[in-house]
């Protein structure tokens, strides 16, 4: 605060932010629900990936078991997974990605691999319910895209998503998520992208990228 303020503007700034605190506290007091959230991060912009692994990171920080299920990204090697990997008792991440679509330039395979990693990702949701919960968060990276090029029924995931365990946290990553799934989530944050230095020609960068 400004050393020029006069006494009386000074309080009036107490008293402004002691109605603020006020209400917020009265606000939070009506915020009571205590539930798993499914998450969804998309958008055009970078960071979804790397916001599902921070959460993952918080989740750790607090006691918590973490599942991870990689549908796109599963051969890339990311400072992220490194670091998380070294809490095994706490994450299990399972790379079943082949790549992108115009890497593997195989539909039926790119269709066999996303069928793949999602029966991996019922059976870790499956086990998070009743008192003794396998994982207490449970992030499907880059589900996204393959409901994106319809390897997966997109209603049968939906369904099964909506009936996931009531207090298990799931995080989907991924751009442009299906109206569908955004329907059914509790969090969905859209990164948008304003300016990025690949059009710029350089290349991914080690602790940027990957």
């Amino acid at each position: 605060m400004s050393p020029n303020l006069t006494p009386e503007e000074i309080a009036r700034a107490n008293e402004k932010a002691a109605k603020k605190k006020a209400s917020r506290d009265k606000m939070l007091a009506t915020k009571t629900i205590e539930k798993g959230l499914l998450i969804v991060h998309t958008g055009k912009g970078k960071g979804k990936s790397t916001a599902a692994f921070g959460l993952a990171a918080r989740a750790i920080g607090n006691g918590m078991k973490v599942g991870v299920v990689q549908y796109v990204k599963g051969k890339w090697e990311t400072g992220e997974r490194k670091v998380l990997e070294a809490f095994p008792d706490q994450i299990e991440i399972h790379a079943m990605g082949e790549g992108f679509t115009w890497e593997t330039q195989d539909r039926e395979r790119d269709i066999r691999a996303a069928e793949s990693a999602w029966e991996k990702s019922k059976a870790m949701i499956e086990a998070s319910r009743g008192d003794n919960p396998a994982y207490n968060m449970v992030i499907l990276d880059e589900l996204n895209i393959v409901l994106r090029y319809d390897s997966l029924p997109l209603a049968a995931v939906v369904e099964f998503l909506k009936n996931k365990p009531e207090k298990l946290h799931v995080v989907v990553t991924g751009r442009n998520a299906k109206d569908e799934l955004i329907e059914i989530a509790d969090l969905v944050t859209e990164m948008t992208q304003i300016k990025h230095p690949f059009r710029s020609g350089v290349k991914a960068q080690v602790g940027i990228e990957f």
